[in-house]
This record gives structure tokens, C-alpha cells and sequence, in this order.
């Protein structure tokens, strides 16, 4: 299958490659090959090449940026998905396209499901929801992949930066009053094949690791296992923080948006492994290493 996968440099994009360059005729784009940002110039590299799945997991993901970028965050997450659909249609292609648990407000108390009305509370979740938008009018076959605090190996996220600061401080903390799911580069990766074949149904699909936690819980079992796997650490426990001690912020992020993923497991008979396996596997497979 010939798949076309835009932001290769970043931690999912790279993980998809990754795990598809054996098995698939791949090409790819980092940002500095392909911003999405010049429309034009999307048009015509896309436009003069053949494929049959075009995989979006490129966009503005600054969310305090989105706020003072306002323009190109709705350039980005917004309109180019829509342009990508339409790319898509004139070669009878899919489009798979990676959204946010942030176009939810974080007002619920349960895991949010697909047909939950969406109701972004940031530029970057108001960007992201009417890039979804534009993409399913141009084709109800394109599918929509909603994911929470993604983490892998090809660039560091949050789970990094605690190891970071554990291995150099004595102290570390983290927030404990927002609570969502981590989600594995590579479980998503393993997981995306069964739905690029343009007859699979598209739509919007949630995708997480199962179960849920805050920040704090999240930071402390990763330096468990640091522990567990004799990664020298100088703090093993992680003090407790909340929202309102956060200044530095710019936008507002939703308090829960912990996604169900029922919808998925009726569609392939399967369940995504526990969070806690996932970050485990991950410090094992990639920091005992180092």
C-alpha cells in the first residue's frame, strides 16, 4: 500500500514510519519539507504524487502558542485538513487525521465518547474541532483519530521531561487535579492498520491507553518503573501541585477529558492495553537502553 505520512518529524509521525516502512510503500514529510501552513505549496506536492492513504499527523500542537498565533493555528489545524480531504477525494484516497481530547471542555465526570457534543475551551481545541469539521464534509470515508498526552521516543513529551528532572533534581512535582489518559506512540501505530482501507468505516474514533490518571499519577509510576528497572533517579516521589499554582499558562486546558474508547474495541474486538503497561513498556524498551 502507498501511504503518505505528514510530520514524520514529529513523535507520532516518527513512530508510524517506523513501524510501516517494512510492510508499506512509504513517503514522508517533516515540517521543514512540507508546512501546512502554505496551502499552495500542499496542493502541489500532494497533488503530484499517487497514493492511497494520506496519514495527517502534523498540526499546530503549541497550545499557549495557539493563543498569540491565533491566524496560523487555524491555518494549520483547521483549513488544511479540509484542503488534505479534498486532495484525497480527486485520487480516491483515505485520509486518516490525528485530532485532540481537547476539543472537549473537561466539564464531564466520565469518559467521553464520539458522539459527545464537542466544546473546546482554547484556540488550539477550537482549531483542531473545525479542522475535524472540514475534513468529514469533504467525505465520510476520511476518518478522524482523537488521541490524549501522547508519548514515544522520537521527541520528548511530559513522561521525558519528569525522568529529566528527576535524574537532576531532588525534588519534582506534578499537577493532580486534571486527569486524561497517556497514549503510546506505538500502540497507535499497531492499532492504525486495521482502519486504512478506504472501505473501513470512517468518522471520528477515540484512541487512548486504558484506564485514566492526573499528571501526578502519571509522573509518579513512570519513576517507579525508572526505579524498577535500575534507571538512577535523585527524586523518586512526586510532590502533589493543581491548576490554579500554574501562572505560566496561557490557555485553558479542559480539567478531564478522558476518552472512551468502547467505540473501538466493538469495532475490532479488542481493548488497548492499561496505561500503566504502556509507560512501563516504554521506560524499558527505550530508557533502560541508555
Amino acid at each position: 500500500m502507498k501511504i503518505v505520512i505528514l510530520g514524520a518529524g514529529g513523535r507520532l509521525g516518527a513512530a508510524l514510519l517506523r513501524e510501516y516502512r517494512e510492510e508499506h510503500d512509504i513517503a514522508c514529510f517533516n515540517h521543514a519539507q512540507l508546512d501546512l501552513a502554505s496551502l499552495d505549496d500542499v496542493r502541489g506536492k500532494l497533488g503530484a504524487m499517487n497514493f492511497e492513504v494520506l496519514i495527517n499527523a502534523a498540526g499546530f500542537t503549541n497550545v499557549d502558542a495557539c493563543e498569540t498565533e491565533r491566524d496560523r493555528a487555524f491555518l494549520i489545524n483547521a483549513e488544511a485538513p479540509g484542503v488534505l480531504a479534498e486532495i484525497c477525494n480527486a485520487k480516491d484516497a483515505k485520509l486518516i487525521h490525528f485530532s485532540t481530547d481537547y476539543v472537549f471542555d473537561g466539564e464531564k465526570r466520565a469518559p467521553y465518547t464520539e458522539e459527545d457534543e464537542a466544546n473546546p475551551i482554547s484556540v488550539y481545541g477550537e482549531s483542531k474541532l473545525i479542522g475535524e469539521k472540514n475534513l468529514l464534509a469533504a467525505g465520510d470515508h476520511h476518518l478522524v483519530v482523537r488521541v490524549s498526552w501522547v508519548f514515544g521516543p522520537d521527541r520528548s513529551s511530559f513522561i521525558d521531561a519528569i525522568i529529566k528532572r528527576a535524574q537532576q533534581d531532588e525534588e519534582v512535582d506534578a499537577i493532580a487535579d486534571k486527569f486524561s489518559t497517556p497514549t503510546y506512540t506505538r500502540d497507535i501505530a499497531r492499532m492504525l492498520p486495521q482502519f486504512l482501507d478506504r472501505g473501513v468505516e470512517g468518522g471520528i474514533l477515540h484512541f487512548s491507553n486504558a484506564g485514566k490518571c492526573s499528571w501526578q499519577e502519571y509522573a509518579q509510576w513512570a519513576l517507579d518503573c525508572c526505579c524498577d528497572a535500575g534507571i538512577p533517579l535523585k527524586a523518586t516521589t512526586v510532590g502533589a501541585v493543581t491548576l490554579r499554582d500554574i501562572s505560566s499558562w496561557v490557555a485553558r486546558r479542559p480539567v478531564y477529558s478522558v476518552l472512551s474508547t468502547v467505540k473501538y474495541r466493538e469495532l475490532t474486538g479488542t481493548a488497548p492495553r492499561a496505561w500503566r503497561e504502556a509507560v512501563a513498556d516504554y521506560i524499558t524498551r527505550f530508557y533502560s537502553k541508555k
